[in-house]
């Protein structure tokens, strides 16, 4: 055992039965798992409540705790029945905590007697220290989960700002996404599939046209702390080191719960660490990178010459001009092994199930089906999960001990009561309505009239304080704990000047401020989407909210009718797809790129530290205004990004979600 005081808790994934029972035979100690509602990873095959409630009981007479994800984006059409759902839910699978990143779950959770721990996902992105002490003086939350693109340093400092009754999880391993957690909008922006909902179809990890070279510019590799970890273990705010992998097989669920839990233990002995090396060597996943934990020596995680396809590299396909198509694996292959052939914008794109052994250099050729094509010559292949014969054993023995949990007569997944949209606010309409358009920069020009700004150095330097109480200003959608110290400043300088007009946009941001003795608005990147949220915020002092634009029109338009809190949304300007901390791999600020499908996008770098990604349309549902008006909105939002010369904007429908 490592000299410590203090031993941190393996958490692992699991996305299906076989997962979750490795899992447990690896000893983790928690699995983090969700039910086929509300989870931020619906693309994974998830648990019914039946099976989950009868693993979760053979967990807990493990002494394993089971945390159940319910970290998906609450809309309001979600909201009539959820209340009686989620109650069922918890008292059938008596999970010992839940991860969510939408705020109004705590109270419907606390309201249905749900007396474990709630965590606060990374999508919820609780990424500086005033956070947390906000978060502290009055949100039922027990731990946070951090984002992956702290440093160990950060991670260190986040932890001295917690309470002795506020814990920590942080991601030790496991996919990277290349937008910051709960900032990327890329997947819902192009197709209307969610990440938010757990719904993302992953639009970074595909091929991009820059300048006449298509590669994956936004493909990350894997988050690999392997013996770093040994750094976090005198930190003991930092209660579970995580895996991510809820999408993954068994496999690779046992062989990194196993490695990690040799690099805790023993992580000091040489020979320990190298079997855990091995371990995480062989549990298929991409190549990886310690990305930005040690601050002193940082790495870019997108290398655009290396496969990042997840899964261990297994062969390449050949074949001949007859278009016959084969491949011969590097490693014998077993029945009952699985192969992801390419990857998913790939022709021929298939994940295939072995029924028979293959030795190493043999030959396996591809069938030609109705409706399948061939795979190119050269697309790589990657073994993605294997039934090895000891884990099989180990799997069945757990499962002969799983419990018989009777199955109830109504679905165990969420259907929500449809009721008749209402367009009329319950309080009347807003007679006077106030049109906002917020800049990037401020030229130094008089204004009358209202308008926003994204505070800045360089903006508050070049605001005349006559100016600075006129204009409403807009806190960055991340803020990192290196630079907490900068916006603080930032802030307080307006502030002494008269500045009193303020959207956030994280909740947690209005730590800064003294919500009582200004106008407070939730910004549209809180992703607020449902009245349960907005009375949470209205109870916290806030003047208003700007909900989330990515909501359809029947939850925007329904929204009003249940609060009397003053509501804004975004009707025009450009919405980022993708908000980063880092740079996309060698494509060059405000120079255009193409998707598969011809959308063309750019990024750049603003004085936030951030990396913004817009396409090249505009969002538009200003003629849908009055609509907007009758319903009850009051704040209307333009978005006016500086257009690069080398981008010339698309005149397309911006309605996003809206139909």
């Amino acid at each position: 055992m490592t000299e410590t005081t203090f031993r941190p808790m393996i958490l692992a994934p699991a996305g299906e039965r076989d997962s979750f029972l490795a899992a447990l035979s690896a000893g983790a100690d928690a699995i983090y798992c969700g039910v086929k509602s509300f989870s931020a990873r619906m693309q994974a095959q998830n648990f019914n409540i039946e099976e989950l409630a009868a693993l979760t009981s053979l967990a807990h007479d493990k002494n394993v705790a089971v945390y159940l994800t319910l970290n998906s984006m609450i809309q309001e059409s979600d909201l009539a029945g959820l209340d009686r759902w989620l109650g069922n839910t918890l008292h059938r699978i008596q999970p010992d905590a839940i991860i969510i990143q939408d705020l109004s779950l705590i109270q419907l959770a606390r309201s249905q007697g749900f007396k474990g721990e709630i965590h606060l996902s990374t999508l919820a992105n609780v990424s500086f220290f005033e956070a947390l002490r906000w978060i502290q003086s009055g949100i039922d939350v027990n731990c946070i989960v951090l984002p992956r693109e702290l440093s160990i340093d950060e991670i260190k400092s986040m932890a001295n700002a917690c309470s002795k009754k506020m814990f920590l999880e942080v991601f030790i391993h496991g996919a990277l996404c290349y937008g910051v957690s709960g900032r990327c909008y890329w997947s819902s922006f192009l197709g209307g599939k969610s990440g938010l909902r757990g719904q993302c179809v992953q639009p970074c990890r595909r091929l991009y046209n820059y300048k006449g070279h298509k590669k994956r510019y936004f493909s990350c590799a894997d988050l690999y702390l392997d013996v770093l970890v040994k750094t976090l273990l005198k930190t003991p705010q930092i209660r579970a080191w995580k895996i991510e992998g809820r999408k993954k097989g068994p496999h690779y669920v046992y062989h990194t719960t196993m490695a990690y839990k040799l690099l805790r233990d023993h992580g000091n002995i040489p020979e320990y660490k190298k079997r855990a090396m091995a371990l995480l060597e062989y549990a298929f996943g991409r190549h990886g990178t310690h990305y930005q934990f040690l601050p002193q020596r940082q790495y870019h995680p997108i290398e655009t010459d290396k496969d990042t396809g997840s899964g261990y590299k297994i062969a390449k396909v050949s074949g001949d001009q007859l278009k016959k198509r084969f491949f011969s694996p590097r490693e014998p292959l077993f029945p009952e092994d699985r192969l992801r052939i390419g990857y998913e914008d790939q022709k021929g794109h298939q994940v295939l199930k072995m029924k028979q052994s293959i030795p190493k250099g043999g030959k396996w050729f591809f069938q030609k089906k109705s409706g399948v094509k061939l795979p190119e010559i050269g697309t790589s292949i990657f073994l993605i999960d294997r039934k090895d014969p000891s884990l099989i054993k180990k799997i069945k023995e757990l499962s002969d001990q799983l419990p018989i949990i009777k199955s109830e007569e109504k679905s165990s997944e969420f259907h929500p009561i449809k009721k008749q949209n209402v367009l009329k606010r319950s309080g009347g309409i807003y007679r006077n309505t106030l049109d906002i358009s917020v800049f990037r920069k401020i030229e130094g020009k008089s204004h009358r009239r209202q308008y926003g700004a994204w505070l800045s150095q360089k903006n508050v330097e070049k605001t005349s304080k006559r100016m600075i109480s006129n204009i409403w200003w807009w806190l960055p959608p991340v803020i990192w704990p290196e630079h907490e110290s900068m916006w603080e400043k930032c802030i307080s300088s307006i502030w002494q000047n008269g500045a009193r007009r303020f959207v956030v946009n994280a909740p947690w941001q209005a730590g800064f401020l003294n919500a009582s003795k200004c106008q407070l608005w939730a910004g549209p990147f809180c992703n607020i989407s449902n009245t349960y949220e907005i009375k949470l915020l209205a109870s916290k002092k806030f003047s208003g909210v700007i909900i989330c634009p990515e909501l359809t029109k029947m939850d925007i338009l329904s929204i009003p009718e249940k609060t009397n809190l003053p509501l804004g949304i975004v009707v025009s300007g450009l919405w980022p797809l993708s908000i980063s901390r880092i740079p996309p791999s060698e494509i060059r600020p405000n120079q255009p790129f193409m998707s598969p499908k011809g959308e063309i996008s750019w990024y750049t770098p603003y004085e936030d530290h951030l990396h913004w990604i817009f396409p090249n349309w505009r969002l538009d549902l200003l003629p849908f205004k009055h609509a907007l008006i009758k319903a009850g909105y009051y704040m209307f939002v333009d978005l006016k990004e500086p257009i690069p010369k080398t981008i010339d904007l698309k005149e397309r429908p911006g309605l996003w979600n809206w139909e």
